[in-house]
């Protein structure tokens, strides 16, 4: 069929899991047609978090639904990127949505960062674009053990003791183990947090509003000042981590951190050697 050609008024698609552009057989797209490939975006690689979150917001934007910056965070942590997931949630968010409903945090698992409120029918005039919230993300979208992890670094991070002691048991009860959410999740909440209070410090960054912001002005700050940021597997800086940890960086003192890192460090060698 290929061989024959194909004429300009089929659309031919093909869905795998990868292409092989070595193979004859794509070869042979290129030439006999105009081919398009749609990857699946690599939750892996720098910058995905950008890349999927701009794919939430156009596929929000159809629906005309509005994500909070915190619920846009958590949502693409959770869908991981994939379109659709993404779309299957936001289906689910916007019939919510449609009902008259206001979200409420998950049963034991408050919010970290704002209020719950009352389950209660609204009567009064929809507005043109529904409001999507960080606790409605948490009602209506799975929560995977990255999300948890993703949740417990907030607690820590807004100081949020007891919601962060009721994630831990919670991922206890899951069969994780005390060293792993050390090292999977306080650890790293407490590093990013140190690192970007000494950025806003020694460069003067401000508070972003988001976590891009943030990371437009990482990448503005010469290579000495970030030679010793955390790094991805591809070698760049683990800029969106940080740009989260900047919103809340300012909760804390420098010294406070720096005792926060010490008492990891003594909770790692009293986990790993008794």
């Amino acid at each position: 069929m290929l061989d024959r050609g194909i004429g300009s008024e089929v659309t031919f698609l093909i869905s795998a899991t990868e292409v092989d552009k070595r193979r004859s057989f794509y070869k042979t797209l290129l030439k006999r047609t105009d081919v398009q490939v749609f990857d699946r975006l690599d939750s892996g690689r720098a910058g995905w978090e950008e890349e999927a979150g701009e794919i939430v917001r156009r596929h929000a934007k159809k629906r005309k639904l509005q994500f909070d910056d915190d619920a846009l965070d958590l949502f693409v942590l959770l869908t991981g990127g994939d379109t659709r997931q993404i779309e299957n949630e936001l289906e689910k968010i916007d019939t919510y949505c449609s009902t008259g409903f206001q979200p409420v945090g998950q049963a034991g698992v408050p919010s970290a960062k704002s209020k719950a409120v009352d389950k209660t029918p609204d009567h009064t005039p929809k507005t043109a674009t529904p409001r999507v919230t960080v606790d409605l993300v948490r009602e209506l979208v799975p929560l995977s053990r990255a999300g948890i992890i993703f949740e417990l670094s907030n607690a820590l991070a807004v100081r949020d003791l007891e919601l962060a002691l009721t994630l831990v048991r919670r991922l206890l009860d899951q069969g994780e183990s005390a060293i792993g959410i050390l090292l999977a999740a306080i650890v790293p909440t407490i590093r990013n947090l140190l690192l970007a209070k000494d950025l806003m410090e020694g460069h003067g960054l401000q508070r972003p509003h988001s976590p891009f912001q943030f990371i437009s002005a990482i990448n503005r700050l010469p290579p000495k000042a970030t030679e010793h940021l955390p790094r991805k597997k591809d070698g760049s800086i683990n800029a969106y981590a940080l740009g989260i940890a900047a919103q809340d960086a300012d909760q804390f003192e420098t010294d406070q951190l720096i005792d926060a890192m010490r008492a990891c460090l003594e909770a790692n060698l009293q986990l790993v050697t008794t």
